[in-house]
């Protein structure tokens, strides 16, 4: 398989851990947003939508990084990011969900390249907008968390699963915004549980081999 990726991208890097926690290598395929490089004609055959992530599996290629991890999880169910009940399932669902329908596309490159273009935003604006909806997710997201009484080490149980692949990138993300982590104890622990494994620390931005 190859994975079109970017190192900072948060959908790759949300699917490069759901892909180590699976066990599945995959070629790194480097598509540099700096650049523009996903508007190039050759990614754009690739991915019209001209978007990272992509999965070539060899057969087809896969775009948008739920269904991806979707795919993944239905091909490759052990081990398992979903839990087994229906209510539980719902749950964590959600909880990826305020990161990845609430948080990130609204504050993903081409929104706050089309804020700084042609609405004038300076850095500090782009921070305050991204802070503003990162802490309206994380309030939510640490409030669920700190509900669920049987809660266990990660964002559900004491395993990782789906709502950990979209925090852990989304907490990266509000470090480069600036945002003060310190607000969300739950969150923060969390993240120190998910990164003593190799799967999330394989897949974080600085291990990419486009990051320098």
């Amino acid at each position: 398989m190859k994975l079109y990726n970017f190192f900072r991208s948060g959908t790759s890097h949300r699917l490069r851990i759901a892909l180590n926690l699976k066990g599945i290598a995959t070629d790194y395929v480097a598509v540099d947003l700096r650049v523009d490089e996903q508007q190039n004609d050759a990614f754009k055959a690739v991915n019209p939508q001209q978007m990272v992530p992509a999965l070539d599996t060899g057969d087809k290629v896969l775009i948008q990084s739920p269904a991806i991890i979707e795919w993944l999880e239905e091909k490759y169910p052990n081990p398992a990011l979903l839990p087994a009940g229906t209510d539980e399932r719902a749950h964590v669902r959600a909880l990826a969900a305020i990161v990845g329908c609430d948080i990130h596309p609204i504050n993903n490159r081409r929104i706050l390249q089309t804020l700084r273009k042609q609405f004038g935003a300076n850095e500090d604006a782009v921070n305050a907008w991204c802070g503003h909806w990162i802490s309206e997710g994380f309030d939510a997201y640490e409030a669920l968390i700190g509900a669920d009484k049987t809660r266990g080490r990660f964002s559900f149980g004491d395993t990782p699963t789906l709502a950990d692949l979209y925090l852990i990138p989304q907490v990266e993300s509000a470090r480069r915004f600036k945002v003060d982590l310190t607000k969300w104890p739950l969150i923060m622990a969390v993240e120190k549980a998910c990164m003593e494994l190799e799967a999330f620390q394989k897949a974080a931005p600085c291990q990419q081999p486009d990051a320098g």
